[in-house]
């Protein structure tokens, strides 16, 4: 199954040489799941023709805010309408998960309760599932038609489904530990509060649920084309 991996943001130019770019860490996360992969890269203003142009799309993360003027963000919100419409199963990490949600009718916005940063345990439906985060925008007002399927106490509205049309989640499973512990020495300082970083280091080692994660979008794309 052909996934094409809309490509919003670049990770950090001091980590590219050691843990690959966005597009990489989706195709470690979701390996040995049958899907293939195309990258787009959307923030470099290449764009598929239409959304049958792969059989499920997932769309990245980006230290761009979906409500900043930049002149791909419009022509990837009607690519997302279409992928809607046209019952393409779509997946969005982070910014994807918020562009989404703007591009659908919802609301996004710079938190005033700043950063979330590190491991964070989220409840889906009674399942704790601890995943890596790096955000401090969020989905402040769900589109019409979005059910909540996970949240923290930070983080109202931490994982969406819109039907079988689309599954949307604002932590970072593809944020494995070792690039996490590079984001925050080489990106994060100066840019996120000391004291949460330091938070975030401290627990860097304890486990994560990304597999987890990564089983249940594998099982979103292959349910979706099924259907």
């Amino acid at each position: 199954m052909l996934i094409g991996i809309l490509q919003t943001g670049h990770a950090p130019d001091a980590l590219r040489p050691t843990h690959g770019d966005y597009p990489d860490l989706f195709a470690e996360l979701l390996k040995d799941k049958g899907l293939t992969f195309r990258t787009w890269s959307i923030v470099d203003g290449e764009f598929p023709s239409g959304p049958h142009d792969a059989e499920g799309w997932l769309i990245t993360g980006s230290r761009h805010g979906a409500y900043e003027d930049h002149p791909w963000i419009p022509p990837l919100e009607a690519l997302i309408r279409d992928i809607v419409a046209e019952k393409v199963p779509l997946v969005g990490i982070c910014f994807g998960h918020q562009i989404i949600a703007q591009a659908l009718g919802g609301k996004v916005e710079k938190y005033p309760g700043g950063w979330s940063v590190g491991r964070t345990e989220y409840d889906f439906g009674g399942d704790t599932i601890a995943l890596n985060a790096w955000h401090q925008d969020q989905v402040t007002q769900r589109p019409e038609g979005a059910e909540v399927v996970a949240s923290s106490p930070f983080c109202e509205n931490a994982a969406l489904v819109y039907g079988d049309r689309a599954f949307t989640v604002q932590a970072h499973p593809e944020f494995n530990r070792p690039f996490l512990a590079d984001m925050i020495e080489k990106r994060g300082r100066g840019l996120v509060p000391d004291p949460l970083l330091d938070a975030a280091r401290t627990a860097v080692e304890q486990p994560l649920d990304d597999d987890k994660l990564a089983s249940r979008i594998a099982r979103f794309f292959h349910e979706g084309v099924a259907a």
